[in-house]
């Protein structure tokens, strides 16, 4: 199995500008879907998804992405994956994503917040709609065990298998190895930017 080194395009090398985010579990193609931060010309995306039919560049698991080189990203894009991953799961995945990254890249991360979704719960708010997203209204219900719609109509990988809150995503992260986690709250969900080290 060859190694993607994540090389620049010759257009984008002549720039000098470029860098390489990893979007991971990237979905279908949908512009809408990359974060704002790396939709500039000096950002180059590199699609990982487990499913070939969302025609990835790179077809892997988040837990085993050996197909992408040692430092070979200046960031990693996740958006709601981690919470599909089995809890025992979650530390491989936050290791390839440390892996995978250059000395001094970073991780943005975001991922439904439990704690705020148990506001709900206990409020006995466990099937109102919470908010509006992309794919539709989300229950408290879907943040929990996965978007229940999607999951009905054939796609098992949508079914949440474990969760977070902000003490616990951030001792994940810090225990992957990396540092100036900076967590901060959106409705429902956790964001979190977290950085590789670079070497002393």
């Amino acid at each position: 199995m060859a190694t993607v080194q994540l090389a620049a395009s010759p257009a984008q090398q002549a720039t000098q500008a470029s860098r390489t985010v990893l979007h991971v579990g990237c979905g279908p193609v949908d512009t809408e879907s990359l974060h704002q931060r790396f939709r500039g010309n000096d950002w180059h995306e590199i699609r990982l998804d487990l499913d070939p039919d969302a025609k990835p560049d790179v077809v892997a698991s988040i837990t085993d992405m050996r197909q992408i080189a040692d430092n070979a990203a200046d960031a990693v894009w996740s958006s709601h994956n981690l919470e599909h991953l089995s809890a025992h799961d979650v530390p491989l995945a936050l290791g390839e994503f440390f892996r995978v990254l250059k000395p001094g890249g970073f991780a943005l991360i975001t991922l439904p917040d439990l704690q705020q979704v148990a506001e709900f719960i206990v409020a006995d708010k466990l099937e109102d709609i919470a908010y509006e997203s992309p794919a539709g209204p989300i229950m408290p219900l879907d943040c929990v065990y996965g978007l229940g719609r999607a999951i009905a109509s054939g796609h098992p990988l949508m079914a949440h298998r474990t969760g977070f809150t902000e003490k616990t995503l951030r001792k994940h992260l810090e225990r992957a190895g990396f540092c100036d986690v900076r967590i901060s709250f959106s409705p429902f969900a956790l964001w979190a930017e977290a950085a590789k080290p670079c070497p002393k």
